[in-house]
């Protein structure tokens, strides 16, 4: 058994391959790691690719596109090592990349998942908007970075290079504790891509583990190669999936009104998109909600799953701020700006 997998889940990225699968492969070879290439049913020439230039990988092929959630699911479950790193294939890693942070959760068995600090591919003095230096979520259920709230994405000035527990890791590259993976129930297919990793994470919280950020080890991610942003699809999923992880998740005594301010915060969402001239996002939120409700019967057995998973005494895991109010209100753009 090699101690860590790094496994990369490819959907028609054969492009993203050619630029940055020999450099995962470099800075990742060693005696103890292993890089495996998980197909999701490409149509492109991605795995012809890979076969023709001999590329010294495991491969997992999966005949349909079962998304990032589902593909994950199948691919690890075909994988054996203590640690399980899941790396977008739009990342570039750095030399030196893994090492800081197996030597974390080495020393650390009560860490289920970390991440590395992540900055933009395409303007590398700046964070990325997936995950930055570590995510967040307030009470309301909105999420947020060290590095990144909403669309403000900071210039990383090393303001957050120290190691810290946040709530959850970033799916553009996180390692993950097996053992705590297959205890937690991997990702939820449901989602099928986007915020899976925050749903997890939460899981892993209420189970007593911790999240944390090890901002020694760097990589740089382009963005949307696995989802595009700003398309309907990504509103859509965004708006129903933060819906299913607040009700999987959430205290009992916190479930019904905040699932109802949500439901009147995304009200006002739709409405701003609506004056926008973005029809489709106001369509994208209505449709959300709507299979959100048509959703409700297996979320409450996932839920029931949540709370026998959950020990008696485990953390508030949201942050008691609003950071919407935050942001619009107050003016705090910086998560330096918090006090948090």
């Amino acid at each position: 058994m090699v101690k860590t997998a790094v496994v990369i889940l490819n959907w028609n990225g054969i492009d993203w391959l050619k630029k940055f699968l020999e450099t995962t492969l470099r800075f990742s070879g060693s005696n103890d790691t292993m890089v495996y290439l998980a197909d999701n049913g490409s149509t492109d020439s991605s795995m012809e690719w890979v076969e023709e230039n001999k590329w010294p990988i495991g491969l997992i092929q999966l005949e349909t596109n079962h998304g990032f959630a589902g593909g994950y699911n199948l691919a690890l479950s075909r994988i054996t090592a203590k640690y399980f790193v899941l790396l977008n294939s739009d990342a570039e890693v750095t030399e030196c990349w893994l090492r800081p942070l197996t030597d974390y959760m080495d020393s650390n068995p009560d860490v289920a998942a970390c991440q590395p600090k992540i900055k933009s591919y395409n303007n590398k003095d700046y964070f990325e908007y997936a995950g930055a230096a570590g995510g967040y979520i307030d009470k309301f259920g909105y999420t947020f970075c060290r590095g990144r709230i909403f669309d403000n994405v900071e210039k990383d000035e090393g303001q957050y290079d120290s190691t810290a527990d946040i709530f959850w890791a970033s799916g553009a590259c996180m390692m993950v504790r097996s053992d705590a993976w297959k205890k937690c129930g991997g990702f939820d297919d449901d989602f099928f891509a986007h915020m899976e990793e925050v749903d997890l994470c939460w899981r892993f919280h209420l189970a007593g583990y911790r999240v944390a950020c090890i901002p020694e080890s760097v990589i740089y991610h382009a963005g949307g190669g696995t989802l595009p942003y700003d398309t309907e699809k990504k509103t859509y999923l965004n708006f129903r999936n933060n819906l299913f992880l607040l009700y999987k998740n959430l205290p009992e005594s916190k479930l019904k009104k905040i699932i109802l301010l949500r439901k009147i915060l995304d009200g006002i969402a739709a409405i701003i998109f609506l004056l926008k001239g973005r029809p489709e996002s106001f369509t994208a939120v209505r449709k959300a909600h709507r299979d959100f409700y048509k959703s409700i019967i297996s979320l409450r057995t996932k839920r029931e799953m949540v709370k026998s998973l959950s020990l008696p005494e485990t953390c508030n895991c949201l942050l008691n701020i609003s950071i919407v109010s935050r942001f619009y209100l107050r003016g705090q753009r910086f998560y330096s700006s918090l006090g948090i």
